[in-house]
């Protein structure tokens, strides 16, 4: 099952691609609540290469690396990514005027519910929506 979350951001796609693929903006988006922070990002964004992000609860009781391999990247549109428990995710950038249109549809993973996985990739789109258009 695919699960699709979007949003659109009031910033030029430019802004708005530099700001997912960096790995100083990423720190500053990449989380779905005020608990939870992501206090190290590496990117090597380039086909074939590997991204990890470390996440964790901000009061230390939990944290996980998520990660993938970059499998395609269109500049400025598009990017797919194998996740590292092998699901596949898709980023697209639309630009319209002066505003970004970015959609996510990645494969639902099995231990949590459809709506919690919806709900927390949308926080954390949401979060990134914030960055871009604060900076």
């Amino acid at each position: 099952m695919k699960i699709t979350v979007k949003t659109k951001v009031l910033a030029p796609i430019e802004k708005a691609w530099q700001c997912w693929t960096t790995p100083e903006d990423i720190v500053k988006w990449n989380f779905a609540s005020d608990e939870w922070h992501c206090p190290k990002a590496e990117n090597d964004f380039r086909q074939h290469g590997k991204f990890v992000y470390r996440m964790e609860a901000k009061d230390g009781s939990f944290g996980f690396d998520f990660w993938g391999i970059y499998d395609n990247i269109e500049n400025q549109k598009l990017i797919e990514i194998t996740m590292g428990d092998n699901r596949k995710l898709s980023i697209s950038f639309i630009a319209d005027g002066d505003s970004t249109l970015v959609i996510e549809n990645f494969e639902a993973e099995a231990i949590n519910t459809e709506e919690l996985q919806r709900t927390g990739w949308q926080a954390i789109l949401d979060n990134f929506k914030k960055h871009v258009e604060s900076k």
